[in-house]
Parts: structure tokens; C-alpha cells; sequence
């Protein structure tokens, strides 16, 4: 335990002095010249000739021989200056800083399409020379297409999930009303002949009775109801379609496309199903083969 007027402890200093002066002197020295050291870098000195030069990564252009050139990108133009040994790849780097258009989205033209891996000395750049670059910033591309995509996709997925034509709202008002009364017999699962008399008992599209009879001879469909009978060429008719009626699928709902297009379909209700096939190639057979 240390005295308190110190004796012991200034005992213990002069033997060690005694023990090691020379190490004593040596550590003394390293200090005198750490002191120094530290009290230059404490007074804001460096102890180099310059100050330390940090990199960003980026290549310098100084010395190297320059080209003036004007790029023009979406009606606007802009001038550069390029080292003359750069290649077409650094020139894309350099239009990006300019334009904000990514080197992979950009299309540049001097004399042709620019090679990417070619110097401008290589492909003959000139001062003044004129590169016109094409392409659109990422924000044009999503501005632009997106919602042409967004479109796509919309359709695309009304399709997958399109009802059948016997649920449609068109078709639903019909079709709730019921089997007509004197409804064709209908056999699921045979394909018959027409039969020599008229088919009967069927709707059309606003509810009305229809009746459908085939004239070979005057290669004629006639489509009959309460008010009038409208004779059809069976040439004039440019398709059919048909559908199994949901929950009915002895019978079918049938469209004779009389038009150009789909608005001039004439649609028939609760078409036994054994005269489907006969009655598409009866119509289509002519108009299609012959």
C-alpha cells in the first residue's frame, strides 16, 4: 500500500531507473520524435508535398485529342465534346449524362448504326459532325405502353373468363321465358336429315315463334314468323354459330350471320340438337365449296 507522503512510490521510480536507463532513454527518444510528429499533424500541417488525390473512377480527358460533334435526339440538339479514341460505347455513356436516355434503349446513327465497340476514329468522326439518336426515356416507354399493355392484358382476361353466349343478358331474356310450348322433340348425342317439313316451335331474338325451312331447290332459307317470311340465299350467308343451351343441352341457340358482321346475326332459340350439324352444312356447304 502506497505511503501517503509518496516515498514508496518515488522508491519504486529510482529503482527502475536504476534497472533500465537505457531502455528508459530509448523510449524517451521515440517519444521526442512522436511528440514532434503529432504536433505537426496537431497544427494542421501534412507532412507531403501534396495533398492526396481520390478517385471517382472516371477517365480523364485531358491531353487526349477532342472531337466537337452535335447530337440530335427528339428535336433537340446538343454539343459535345468527345475524345476522338472513345469508343461508340462511351459515346452512348456521354449522351445518357446529356439526354437521360439509357445506352440500352438508344439508337445512334452517324454514317449508319453507330458500332458500340468501334472508336470515333475508327468510323471517321469529324468535328461538327452531326449523330442522330433515336429512342425513348424509360419514363416515354412506360407513359406510352403501359397502357396499351394494361389494354392487352384487360381483353386478354375478358376473354379467358367470357360467359357463354346462353348467360349473356341478350340471350338471358329469351331463354327464361322458357321451352316454347310446341317445341320440337329432340334426341342428344344423333345427327339426323332435315326433315321435309319446316322446323317449328323455336323463338327468335325478341321472343317472337320462328320458323326455319330449307329449299334446296332454290338453295333458299326461310325464315318465317307471325308477320312475314324473309327468303335468305343460303349464299349470303356468311357463317353459324351454335351453342348447347345451358341445362338444355338437347337443345341449341343458333345464329345465321347474314352480314358482314356479327350485328347481322339472326338468332334462333331451342334448336333440337340432332339437326345442328345437318342445318350448318345444308347453309355453308354451297356457299363454302362451290
Amino acid at each position: 500500500m502506497a505511503a501517503q507522503d509518496g516515498s514508496e512510490v518515488g522508491g519504486m521510480e529510482d529503482e527502475v531507473m536504476q534497472k533500465a536507463p537505457e531502455v528508459l532513454c530509448e523510449a524517451a527518444g521515440q517519444g521526442d520524435a512522436s511528440g514532434t510528429e503529432q504536433a505537426s499533424l496537431t497544427d494542421g500541417e501534412s507532412t507531403s508535398a501534396e495533398p492526396p488525390v481520390v478517385s471517382n473512377g472516371e477517365e480523364s480527358d485531358d491531353g487526349k485529342e477532342m472531337v466537337d460533334v452535335k447530337i440530335i435526339w427528339n428535336k433537340n440538339k446538343y454539343d459535345l465534346k468527345i475524345p476522338l479514341d472513345g469508343t461508340g460505347a462511351k459515346l452512348k455513356e456521354k449522351i445518357h449524362a446529356l439526354t437521360g436516355l439509357p445506352p440500352a434503349m438508344q439508337k445512334v446513327m452517324y454514317k449508319g448504326l453507330l458500332p458500340e465497340d468501334k472508336t470515333l476514329r475508327e468510323i471517321k468522326v469529324t468535328n461538327g459532325a452531326k449523330i442522330m439518336v433515336v429512342g425513348s426515356t424509360i419514363n416515354d416507354v412506360l407513359a406510352v405502353n403501359t397502357p396499351k399493355e394494361v389494354i392487352q392484358q384487360e381483353v386478354k382476361a375478358e376473354e379467358n373468363k367470357k360467359e357463354p353466349l346462353c348467360r349473356q343478358k341478350q340471350h338471358r331474356k329469351v331463354l327464361d321465358k322458357g321451352k316454347p310450348e310446341d317445341v320440337m322433340p329432340s334426341i342428344k348425342g344423333v345427327k339426323e336429315r332435315l326433315p321435309t317439313v319446316p322446323l317449328s316451335g323455336m323463338y327468335n331474338k325478341s321472343g317472337g315463334k320462328v320458323r326455319l325451312t330449307f329449299k334446296l331447290e332454290q338453295d333458299q332459307l326461310w325464315i318465317g314468323t307471325k308477320e312475314r317470311t324473309e327468303k335468305i340465299p343460303m349464299g349470303s350467308i356468311k357463317n353459324v354459330v351454335t351453342e348447347p343451351i345451358e341445362g338444355h343441352e338437347d337443345y341449341h341457340m343458333m345464329a345465321f350471320q347474314l352480314g358482314p358482321t356479327e350485328a347481322s346475326q339472326y338468332w334462333v332459340y331451342w334448336v333440337p340438337a340432332q339437326f345442328v350439324d345437318a342445318i350448318k352444312d345444308t347453309v355453308l356447304g354451297k356457299w363454302q365449296y362451290f
